[in-house]
This record gives structure tokens, C-alpha cells and sequence, in this order.
């Protein structure tokens, strides 16, 4: 891989504002800001991290949420050659100080609205990071010298390829969060992966409703929007009422979310009269999208692009275009441009040709440099060169993808594999179900059995006989759940993924004797 600096992001900017300087590149709440007032902005902030001493690979990182202000700061970022480190604000405040813990910033900025957050977090620390402090400071305020030991300096030098632009910390619904490091050639590449098939122009209109802390919240359209030279809209939160009318108002062309996102627009009771005749096209990424689920986008007329993706390869992995989506669908698709992906057996580690079902593998530029100071844990993901995903996959005849569901989540029921996302999916073409999450939990007899977590819709009336008799017409007896239990929210990570553990814990609490999980040696 090139490190001449050829396929650093912080030219993307400068170069969109001599192309075209008037056009809207961020649409902020109304408040809209031109690739000029962009690149003049993001150009006065790096001098001044300079002037003030920060050097390449110092850590910048910040607790805000979605605004036009992150954005200066990323381009500032990539044109000085500093990390973004965006945290979530949705972390509780261990969390939080875990995660500063591991990544040791010079600076912290912390947008007003969550300065109590990022006070308890402080609070918490017991040790200082290395650099000898941690500088804090505000988003919109004046900037503070970096926090380093005595004599220390930032390192002077023109910003290369494969230098860290972003650390991404990992959802951890497995276990503790790892910072995962993205240089700037991954994110070229990833960009340029992602406009070769769901392609962005400088006439589109990007929504962008996933939370700047998430892989998504960048290399997911909004880079690629930038560098093209298209306006992005950018929602803080995601309310789908709002969304749906923002769709009409601002007559956005695509946008990206998870399967949750398109859950909660279908069941909003605007969703069937609600004017989407702009919306050319949209990215669904992040967990496998229940095929019910799909058909009712289809029938708006919206053909969703299926994708695969996981923040270790920038994250764009796999991808359904839209001429393929109902003839494929549920499928993740084929592999990007510039990606390379491989089925591996799960327990040999041998790779399987033809048809086949395994752990997916992928290789190429996008893949990431490691986990920031957790040398360990890279070297279990980074195999000879492959990224391990830890995704049981399904490769049909034709090549295309199917993602089964993380082989973590998946259990054995009397010695057979048992997929939660097959028995979710079930369970949600059921009327009266609006969300469900199935786990694995220990049974004395079958070694594990399957429990459901079930929202119920309102005004639809079912109960576990109900649903247990509907899963058994379309599944194996060994994969109906042995179980359903009614709540009114399923508990989801920051980027909406189903916290699996966290129910199996709940579930472990409720017996009076809870015993281990089976020991897992076959998939």
C-alpha cells in the first residue's frame, strides 16, 4: 500500500471547494454550510492545532452529537494528521471513562449539552494517559493547548496514506469495546468501493441519521457525499415521524440505516400516505434485515440495498444492488470493488470452495490497521492477512452472500446449530410482533434452547401458544423457542444492535439455579 499521501482525506475538501464552491455541502438543522466555508473552516482549525502544538497521531476525541462543527473537525483532522476518537454520548459514564482510558487523548471535546456526561466520566478515571493529561475542552470553544508530559512534542510531518485517521470503539455486545484504527487509505478505498455500486453524484441529497460516533456515520454515504460533491443532511437523532418528512421537504435521493431504523418508519402511521417519490435509493447495513421486513419497503416502491459491512473493514464488505434485490432477497450480496472475501470452516480454519457455510474472511485495503494498543486482540482477527468476521455466512452457487448470524450468537439445541436471525426473522413476518431478539440459553435436557424477546404490536392480540404454534409451521422443531417472554423494548447497543448477552444474563438472574452455558465446541 502506497504511503505518499496521494489518497489523504483532507484534500478531499480543498479539492470540492475549487470545483465547486457554492454548492451546499451540510444541511444542519437548516443551517447550511458551502464546500467553501467548509474547507476555510476545517483549514483555520488545523493551522491551529499546529500552532498549538498537537502533532500526527495525537487523539482528538469528542463527545458530540451529529453538526456541521464534527465535520470541521474531521477535515481539520485529516489535514493535520490527528485521530478522531467520536464517543458515543448514549455510554454510561464507566463506559465512557473505559473508553478514554484505552485510547488516552490529548484532547477531549465535549459538546455543551453533554458536559455532565463527560464530567462523571472524568470523575471516574484513576489513572492519567500516557501523554501525561488530558486536555478538555468544548466543541464551538477556544482551543487548549494538548496535554503532554514535560518536554514532549507532536511530531511534525506531512500527513501519509497509512496514517490513523479515525478510531472507532466496536459496539461490544461480545464483550469490552476495542478501539479499531482506520487510516486514511482505508477510508479512500472504502469510499471508493461504496461508489461503484451504490453510487452518490454531486445532484443527490444524502440523509444521514447514523450517529457520527459509528463507522456508518462517515464511510456510509455522507465521505462519499463529500468527496463527490453532493449535500448531506444531517439529523441528530432519529425520530422516524421527522425522518418521513424530511424525505419529502428536503427531497432527499438515498440514505443509510439499520434494520431498526426501516422497523420504526414502516410502523409510523405515516409511513403508507408518506411522499418518498424522491427517495431513489436506500443502504440497510448492520444487521441481517428481516425479509418481511424488505417486502414492505418494496411494496413503497424504495428497493433497499442490502449490505454487509462491520467496522474492521471501514465497514464496507458486501453489497445487493438494487437490480437484484427482489430477486435475492435477504441476501447480503456480492463482495465490493477492492474487496476480497474468502468462507472458512469455522473450526479448521480450512477455505471452502463452491457452496458453502462458514466464517466469512475478507481481505483488501479497506481492511483495518489493528486495535489501538491491544496488539491480542488483532492478532486474533488478523490471520495471514484475512480479517476474521466472526459471521457464519451461507455462499449459494451464483456467489452470493447470506448472512446466517454472528457464530457467537449462534447455540446448539440437541446437538444441531440453531441461527437466532432465522428464528427473529420468522417471528417477525407475524402481525403481532413489532421487535424480537431470540438467544441461546442453558437447558438441562438440550444442552440450549432458544428464548424469544418479543415487543408486541398494539392492537394485535397474540401470546405464547400463538407464537410458538406460528414458529413451528415454518421452522425445524429444534429451532422453535422453547420460550417467549413479552417486554416492551428490546435493550440495543448504540448502533441498534440487540444486546444478546444482556437478556441471557436477565434470563440466568431469573432461575433459582442458574448453571453455565454449554461449552460450545462445534458450530
Amino acid at each position: 500500500m502506497t504511503s505518499d499521501g496521494l489518497h489523504t482525506l483532507g484534500r478531499w475538501s480543498m479539492d470540492r471547494a475549487l470545483a465547486t464552491p457554492d454548492r451546499i455541502a451540510i444541511d444542519d438543522r437548516g443551517v447550511v454550510l458551502t464546500y467553501r466555508e467548509l474547507e476555510h473552516r476545517a483549514s483555520r482549525l488545523a493551522e491551529s492545532f499546529i500552532d498549538a502544538g498537537y502533532g500526527v497521531g495525537d487523539r482528538i476525541a469528542t463527545l458530540t452529537g451529529n453538526s456541521a462543527d464534527h465535520v470541521v473537525l474531521f477535515f481539520a483532522c485529516a489535514k493535520s494528521g490527528l485521530v478522531l476518537v467520536p464517543l458515543s454520548w448514549r455510554l454510561s459514564p464507566r463506559e465512557l471513562a473505559q473508553q478514554l482510558e484505552q485510547s488516552h487523548p490529548a484532547l477531549l471535546l465535549v459538546e455543551d449539552e453533554f458536559d455532565s456526561l463527560a464530567t462523571a466520566a472524568l470523575e471516574l478515571l484513576v489513572s492519567s494517559p500516557p501523554t501525561g493529561g488530558l486536555g478538555v475542552g468544548g466543541i464551538e470553544r477556544e482551543m487548549v493547548a494538548p496535554a503532554r508530559g514535560s518536554g514532549a512534542g507532536g511530531i511534525r510531518r506531512a500527513v501519509e496514506d497509512d496514517d490513523a485517521l479515525l478510531i472507532m470503539f466496536t459496539s461490544g455486545t461480545l464483550d469490552r469495546a476495542k478501539g479499531a484504527i482506520l487510516t486514511h487509505a482505508n477510508c479512500f478505498w472504502t469510499n471508493l468501493s461504496l461508489s461503484r455500486i451504490a453510487e452518490i453524484t454531486s445532484s443527490d441529497t444524502v440523509l444521514a441519521v447514523m450517529p457520527q460516533y459509528h463507522v456508518g456515520g462517515w464511510n456510509v454515504q455522507p465521505l462519499l457525499a463529500w468527496w463527490m460533491g453532493a449535500s448531506v443532511v444531517l439529523e441528530r437523532t432519529f425520530d422516524p415521524g421527522r425522518v418521513l418528512q424530511l424525505i419529502a421537504d428536503r427531497r432527499i435521493t438515498t440514505m443509510m440505516g439499520v434494520p431498526a431504523n426501516y422497523l420504526l418508519l414502516a410502523q409510523h402511521p405515516d409511513f403508507a400516505t408518506a411522499d418518498l417519490s424522491s427517495l431513489a435509493h436506500a443502504v440497510v447495513g448492520g444487521a441481517p434485515m428481516p425479509e418481511p421486513l424488505l417486502r414492505v419497503w418494496h411494496a413503497r416502491g424504495v428497493a433497499l440495498t442490502q449490505g454487509y459491512g462491520l467496522t474492521e473493514a471501514s465497514p464496507n464488505v458486501l453489497c445487493l444492488p438494487d437490480d437484484d434485490a427482489r430477486r435475492k432477497i435477504g441476501s447480503a450480496g456480492k463482495p465490493y470493488p477492492h474487496v476480497e472475501v474468502a468462507v472458512a470452516d469455522p473450526v479448521t480454519g480450512e477455505v471452502l470452495a463452491g457452496e458453502a457455510e462458514g466464517e466469512l474472511m475478507v481481505r483488501g485495503p479497506g481492511v483495518f490497521a489493528g486495535y489501538f494498543e491491544q496488539d491480542d486482540a488483532t492478532r486474533e482477527v488478523l490471520r495471514s492477512g484475512w480479517l476474521a468476521t466472526g459471521d457464519l455466512v451461507h455462499r449459494d452457487a451464483e456467489g452470493y452472500f447470506r448472512i446466517v448470524d454472528r457464530l457467537k450468537d449462534i447455540f446448539i439445541s440437541g446437538g444441531e446449530n440453531v441461527a437466532p436471525a432465522e428464528v427473529e426473522s420468522v417471528l417477525f413476518s407475524h402481525p403481532a410482533v413489532a421487535d424480537v431478539s431470540v438467544v441461546g440459553v442453558p437447558d438441562d435436557r438440550w444442552g440450549e434452547v432458544g428464548v424469544a424477546w418479543v415487543v408486541a404490536r398494539a392492537g394485535v392480540a397474540t401470546d405464547e401458544t400463538d407464537l410458538l404454534s406460528f414458529c413451528a409451521a415454518s421452522l425445524a422443531r429444534f429451532k422453535v423457542p422453547r420460550h417467549v417472554r413479552f417486554v416492551s423494548a428490546i435493550p440495543r447497543t448504540s448502533s441498534n444492535k440487540a444486546m444478546r448477552r444482556l437478556l441471557l444474563q436477565n434470563w440466568l438472574a431469573e432461575q433459582p439455579e442458574p448453571t453455565g452455558r454449554t461449552e460450545r465446541t462445534t458450530r
